[in-house]
């Protein structure tokens, strides 16, 4: 038997492939974003996704304020993205990496994203050090490319479409 601790459970969860995507917003701030791979599917009727985002980032109160939020879904050709939303620069810096188009809501949407749900937030529930943001789908926008890019291992991997 092997404790539960944090470092073993980052290993296990580094074993667990995810979908590498930008989560977006807009509010009184402007644009704002971050990399996520705490992203699920959690029913299709009504549409809902959830996205985990941890409480001490400097960007929580900005996204729980917003009330919105977009699920910009990665391409393989979009993984420099990631490290981008995930590191120091300014926010007018990050977006300026990519084009952006809006939906229903007003956040910022991946315009060469896989997908993107544009999303308003249903609820919000604290687990340990991280929010849990339900998303209610407000309209969805579908790329050209269905590949799709996946964390695991601690690196990148091309998801491609079978034909």
């Amino acid at each position: 038997m092997y404790p539960a601790d944090r470092a073993r459970f980052r290993e296990a969860m580094a074993r667990l492939g995810a979908a590498v995507n930008i989560i977006t917003t807009h509010g009184p701030e402007g644009d704002n974003g971050f990399t996520a791979s705490a992203v699920c599917s959690v029913t299709d009727d009504p549409a809902t996704i959830l996205v985990c985002m941890n409480r001490t980032s400097s960007q929580y109160e900005i996204f729980k304020s917003a009330g919105i939020f977009c699920v910009n879904i990665l391409t393989p050709e979009q993984e420099m993205l990631s490290p981008v939303f995930a590191g120091k620069m300014t926010m007018q810096e990050r977006f300026a990496h990519a084009e952006w188009i809006r939906l229903a809501t007003g956040a910022p949407v991946l315009e060469h994203a896989a997908a993107a749900l544009d999303c308003t937030v249903s609820q919000m529930v604290d687990v340990g050090t991280h929010s849990v943001m339900f998303g209610a789908v407000q309209a969805i926008h579908l790329g050209k490319s269905s590949a799709g890019l996946i964390y695991h291992g601690r690196a990148y991997h091309k998801v491609s479409v079978p034909g």
